[in-house]
C-alpha cells in the first residue's frame, strides 16, 4: 500500500514538473516570436515625405540695447519690464537741469555778442567815411575792420555752441525707435548713467525688441544646406509649446561654413511672421525642411531593396525578392522618392505583393554579383537601412 501511494505521489510530482516545463517553454517561444524581426513585408500604396531636420534658437528680428548718448542721471522711467511700446513713445528721460542752465548761458553770450557786433559795425562804417576823407590812418581803419570781423565770428561761434547744447538737451529724452516690448530694464530712477560715446559704450538702460517678427538662428549641416534656398517655406515646431506648428521662411543663408558642436554647417536665419504670443525669445525651435514628397505611390520598405554592381554593364542594379507561390523570385526594380523607411517603386512591383527583408539568393540558388563599390547589400544585416547604392534617402537616383 505504501509503495502504491509513493508511486502515485511520484507520478503527480512528475506530471506537475512536466507541465510547468512546457508552460515555461511555450512562454519563451512566444516571447522569442514577439521579439523576432519580421522577414517579409507587403508592398503597399502610401504617401512618402522626406524632410531634413535642424534645431535653432528663437530670437527677435529686431533687438536694441538702449543707451543714452549723453551723461546724466535718470529722471523718469516711463516703461517697465514686459511693457509694449509704440514707436516714438517715451522710454526714459535724463535730468536736464544742468543743460538748461548751459543753454541759457549760451543765449546770453549770443545776445552780448550781438551788441558787440552792432558797436563794431558802427565803428567800421565811421572808419570807412573817415578813410575816404583821409581823416583816419590806415592802421586805425584796419583795427576797426578787424574788430568788426571778430564780432561776426563771435556770433557764429556762439550760435554753433547753442546748437550743440540744444542737441544734447534733446538727447536727454529717449523714445522708442519702433513698436517694441521691453525685455530687460536693469536701471532705476536716480541712477547716474554714461553716454554711448564714453567708457564701455555707455550704460545699458534697457533692452527692447520687436516680438511680432521672430527669427530662428539655425545651424544647417553641410550635407543638407544644398536643399535649402532663400524664400523657401519650412515647418517649425516649438518644444516649449506642445502642438503648435508654424510656417517659417528662409531669410538668409551664410556663404561661409562654420563648425558648431564639432559639426560643420552653415548658419541660416528663418523668419517667423505674426507668431503665437506663447512663443518667446530664447525658446528652442525644431525646423523641418521639405526635400521630396510623393502621394499615393507604390512603396516598399528600404530593407527589402538590394543593391548590386553589375561588372558587365558597369551599372548599379537594384532588385527585390518577391514571393511567387512557395518560392522567391529576384525582380529588378527602379525607385523614386524615399524617406528613412520606405522607397517609391516606379517599376517592378505592385501593391499587395510580398517582398523579403532578407537575402534569398541561397534559397533560390542564384549566384549574387559583387555589391556596388562603397555600398552594403541591404537586408543582410536586418537593420532596416536598405539604402540604394549609397544614395541619400529622399533623392531620386539616376535611372
Amino acid at each position: 500500500m505504501k509503495i502504491l501511494i509513493t508511486l502515485l505521489l511520484a507520478a503527480v510530482l512528475g506530471g506537475g514538473g512536466w507541465y510547468a516545463w512546457k508552460q515555461r517553454q511555450a512562454a519563451a517561444e512566444a516571447a522569442a516570436a514577439a521579439t523576432a524581426r519580421p522577414s517579409t513585408a507587403p508592398v503597399e500604396t502610401r504617401d512618402i515625405r522626406f524632410a531634413v531636420s535642424a534645431a535653432g534658437e528663437i530670437t527677435p528680428s529686431e533687438q536694441v540695447s538702449v543707451r543714452p548718448e549723453v551723461n546724466g542721471k535718470i529722471l523718469t522711467l516711463a516703461v517697465d519690464l514686459g511693457d509694449q511700446i509704440k514707436k516714438d513713445d517715451l522710454l526714459f528721460q535724463l535730468d536736464d537741469r544742468d543743460l538748461q542752465i548751459e543753454k541759457q548761458q549760451r543765449e546770453t553770450q549770443i545776445a552780448r555778442a550781438r551788441l558787440t557786433l552792432d558797436q563794431a559795425r558802427r565803428d567800421f562804417e565811421r572808419a570807412e567815411e573817415l578813410i575816404k576823407g583821409k581823416l583816419l590812418s590806415e592802421q586805425e581803419f584796419e583795427t576797426a575792420r578787424t574788430a568788426f570781423e571778430l564780432a561776426k565770428n563771435s556770433i557764429q561761434q556762439g550760435e554753433k555752441e547753442l546748437e550743440l547744447t540744444s542737441d544734447r538737451l534733446r538727447k536727454t529724452r529717449v523714445t522708442a525707435p519702433f513698436d517694441c516690448t521691453v525685455l530687460t530694464r536693469p536701471i532705476s530712477v536716480g541712477q547716474a548713467v554714461s553716454g554711448s560715446g564714453g567708457f564701455n559704450a555707455g550704460t545699458e538702460v534697457m533692452t527692447i525688441a520687436n516680438l511680432n517678427d521672430l527669427v530662428i538662428n539655425a545651424h544647417i549641416n553641410q550635407a543638407d544646406v544644398g536643399r535649402l534656398r532663400v524664400g523657401q517655406e519650412v515647418d517649425v515646431t516649438v518644444e516649449a509649446v506642445p502642438g503648435l506648428k508654424v510656417v517659417g521662411k528662409v531669410e538668409r543663408i551664410a556663404p561661409q561654413a562654420v563648425i558648431k558642436n564639432n559639426i560643420k554647417g552653415f548658419p541660416a536665419r528663418i523668419l517667423l511672421k505674426d507668431v503665437d504670443r506663447r512663443v518667446r525669445p530664447g525658446m528652442t525651435a525644431n525646423i523641418s525642411i521639405p526635400v521630396a514628397s510623393a502621394a499615393g505611390v507604390v512603396a516598399a520598405p528600404l530593407a527589402s531593396i538590394f543593391t548590386e554592381f553589375n561588372p558587365q554593364t558597369r551599372q548599379v542594379e537594384r532588385f527585390a525578392w518577391v514571393r511567387e507561390g512557395e518560392t522567391w523570385a529576384r525582380r529588378p526594380i527602379q525607385i523614386g522618392v524615399s524617406d528613412y523607411f520606405f522607397a517609391e517603386v516606379t517599376s517592378g512591383l505592385q501593391a499587395g505583393e510580398t517582398v523579403s527583408l532578407e537575402d534569398r539568393s541561397k534559397e533560390a540558388g542564384v549566384k549574387t554579383k559583387a555589391p556596388a563599390p562603397g555600398t552594403v547589400a541591404s537586408g543582410s544585416t536586418g537593420s532596416g537601412s536598405g539604402t540604394t547604392g549609397g544614395t541619400r534617402p529622399g533623392t531620386a537616383p539616376a535611372r
